[in-house]
């Protein structure tokens, strides 16, 4: 059974983007514009990895990192900061990785087949 990542970035370009390479390589995706938005999909969706931006409107990557570490059915989703953030690694210690923005696609795509054994 495929994978689900979901995809969390208040850019709608940079969500199309990397929604595309994602199913374009297999995997399933979902979406949400900010932290709020994330929180209340992760019940429905429940993703195998996340990807998540830093600065968002409506509520941070940090603050939706913190809410997520908390839930005991989501802490070990296996989160990969996107973001054009400086100081990024400071934010999310636990982040199986940190990419700035732009990043290079194959970048991305390792880091998920390493993190996911898919």
């Amino acid at each position: 059974m495929a994978k689900k990542i979901m995809v969390v970035d208040d850019d709608p370009v940079i969500v199309k983007y990397i929604v595309a390479l994602f199913r374009d390589n297999g995997y399933l995706t979902c979406a949400a514009s900010n932290g709020l938005e994330a929180y209340e999909m992760l019940k429905q969706e429940k993703p195998d990895l996340i990807t998540l931006d830093l600065e968002m409107s409506e509520e941070w990557g940090p603050k939706f990192y913190r809410r997520l570490s908390k839930e005991e059915e989501f802490k070990d989703i296996p989160v990969v900061v996107v973001s054009g953030l400086a100081g990024r690694h400071l934010s999310i210690r636990k982040a199986v990785a940190y990419l700035g923005k732009p990043f290079e696609p194959a970048e991305l795509l390792d880091i998920v087949k390493k993190t996911l054994g898919a």
